[in-house]
């Protein structure tokens, strides 16, 4: 049994936790606010799901998904990822975040600069591209001739390794996007950013094949 950790429990991070449980898992619970808050989505989840700080939960996962503004990147408990195989979920927004020149002229991609925070980790960017609704029902089984296929981009073939094989657990397949610098393909805007799966008033979403996924993320431009 995996254990999938969480540092970030919004729509995002409480949905992959409610599939990784489906598949399985255990999952542990983090946020800004203390486990205590978390009591009612623990509640919900059942006996697979725990709350913890986000050391104690960083600490706990063979997986760690972070799902967290980019703003609260500084923040993340950085020795305790050392090593670890995380999945980075996080769109950078202005708007939100405020303006970090290295993503504003497209320097560094977010998940690079994630990478600078948590210098230890083995990041892999997965998760950020699609509506959580559409994640919640868009999972197959392996073989079905409507399984949705996710982007990941990653430094490290073992981490890749690893997400795919979580993702497969879920109902999902994977397409390689390539290295954390192209990263910048599944990121908020491009073509593979949510349109794929349908629009969002479709909650339920619509498949989305390996060559869609891959042609959206060939057609990406910066």
């Amino acid at each position: 049994m995996t254990t999938v950790a969480f540092i970030g429990s919004g729509q995002i991070g409480s949905t992959i936790a409610r599939l990784a449980i489906a598949a399985g898992h255990q999952v542990v619970l983090s946020n800004s606010r203390g486990p205590e808050t978390l009591a009612d989505v623990v509640a919900d989840l059942g006996p697979q799901a725990s709350a913890a700080t986000g050391v104690e939960a960083a600490a706990a996962g063979d997986i760690i998904v972070i799902t967290v503004p980019v703003s609260a990147f500084p923040d993340l408990p950085a020795e305790a990822l050392v090593g670890k195989t995380v999945i980075d979920t996080c769109n950078y927004g202005p708007e939100r975040d405020g303006h970090i020149p290295a993503l504003d002229d497209m320097s560094l991609t977010s998940s690079q600069l994630l990478q600078h925070y948590v210098p230890g980790a083995l990041i892999v960017k997965a998760f950020n591209n699609i509506f959580y609704k559409h994640l919640l029902w868009l999972g197959r089984p392996a073989g079905a001739a409507d399984r949705s296929y996710l982007p990941i981009s990653g430094d490290s073939a073992p981490a890749k390794a690893v997400v795919t094989e979580f993702i497969d657990s879920i109902g999902f397949s994977v397409v390689d996007a390539g290295p954390l610098a192209d990263s910048w393909r599944q990121a908020t805007g491009t073509p593979v950013w949510g349109a794929p799966y349908g629009p969002y008033s479709n909650k339920k979403g619509r498949p989305a094949g390996e060559s869609g996924i891959r042609g959206a993320l060939a057609a990406a431009t910066r």
